[in-house]
């Protein structure tokens, strides 16, 4: 991926008082790239497909978060790894590149997509999304979201904007799609079906006919990440809460969207992240899923990234030793699927 010095990000990033995202993001070349990076082993044997659906929290418990999904037994088998939130060159990371850590450590091909570039950080580190695969990757493509926040606005301080990466996989020899994509936080379920809709269109672009499997953290709260207001009134009624994610489509259209199209939504059935409350707690939400077409669901479950859920830790290991009571602030969806 195109590297771009700081001071010529930071100039880009003081157009931005007075011109959109899109024009300063067609001036630096990553924003539009997908290099596909080929570090895969032997591809699986036989016709059944097992993703992950992780959201890794930058990758700040990088080394615990690979022991994790080496050795938690509820998430074997995988070969598809479908992830949010992977930073490279970021200081509160280690300016470590996360997307390609895991490559090498798990032996994947895999494809990033730039969703933002950190202005606050020393030295405008990036993160975005990434697939992982077993399976050879034979294209892949990034495509910009519309835009329903400007982050650059935002205490964040950010260049960018979300993004959906798109593959083509070969699985024992019939070609089949894959989407990573994180849609938006700070807005209404109206934005985010804006969102998906694009991902859904393109999708239909680009892997016509063939199966196609969607995941990643769609931010389906049930409510609008701006309204604090209405964010106190759930963290203040749980049980009024629960009732919204029972009828999550009613307020996320985008489920309906893309049951419409033929996909099928499996989360695991029940929470998948913790967001944290400023007067401490979280609340509990449904935001991470995995949406096959052209496949049969087998088997699905959410697998917690709670520190004290990791017995099979090593006791000498990273995962053992690490200090946070979590790796991520959202739990892991796995499935298994059948072409």
């Amino acid at each position: 991926m195109t590297r771009t010095s700081p001071d010529f990000l930071r100039a880009q990033a003081e157009r931005l008082e007075t011109e959109p995202q899109s024009r300063i993001m067609e001036a630096i070349p990553a924003f539009s790239e997908a290099e596909v990076h080929r570090l895969s082993d032997t591809p699986p044997a036989g016709a059944k497909v097992h993703p992950l659906v992780f959201n890794m929290e930058r990758g700040v418990t990088l080394d615990a978060s690979l022991e994790y999904l080496r050795l938690c037994p509820q998430l074997q088998p995988f070969d598809l790894i479908l992830a949010n939130e992977l930073d490279d060159g970021c200081s509160r990371s280690g300016r470590r590149d996360v997307a390609r850590e895991v490559a090498e450590a798990l032996h994947m091909d895999y494809v990033f997509g730039l969703e933002f570039i950190e202005l606050n950080d020393p030295d405008c580190g990036r993160h975005g999304n990434a697939i992982f695969s077993l399976w050879p990757i034979l294209w892949a493509e990034v495509l910009r979201l519309p835009e329903e926040y400007n982050w650059f606005f935002d205490r964040q301080k950010r260049i960018g904007g979300r993004c959906a990466v798109f593959a083509k996989l070969d699985i024992c020899g019939q070609a089949v799609g894959v989407v990573s994509t994180h849609l938006e936080n700070r807005t209404d379920g109206a934005g985010r079906q804006r969102q998906m809709q694009a991902v859904l269109d393109e999708a239909d672009r680009v892997f016509p006919d063939i199966p196609v499997i969607v995941g990643g953290d769609l931010n389906t709260n049930t409510f609008d990440g701006r309204n604090v207001v209405e964010i106190s009134r759930l963290a203040d009624d749980p049980v009024l809460l629960e009732a919204r994610i029972a009828q999550i489509g009613r307020y996320e259209p985008l489920m309906t969207a893309c049951a419409a199209r033929g996909y099928t939504a499996v989360s695991g059935d029940g929470m998948t992240r913790r967001k944290p409350l400023p007067q401490g707690g979280y609340l509990a939400l449904c935001l991470d899923w995995i949406l096959p077409r052209g496949f049969s669901v087998q088997n699905s479950r959410i697998v917690s990234t709670l520190t004290a859920d990791c017995g099979f830790a090593p006791a000498a290991g990273a995962l053992a030793g690490l200090r946070q009571k979590e790796l991520s602030d959202h739990n892991v969806v796995w499935a298994s699927l059948s072409l």
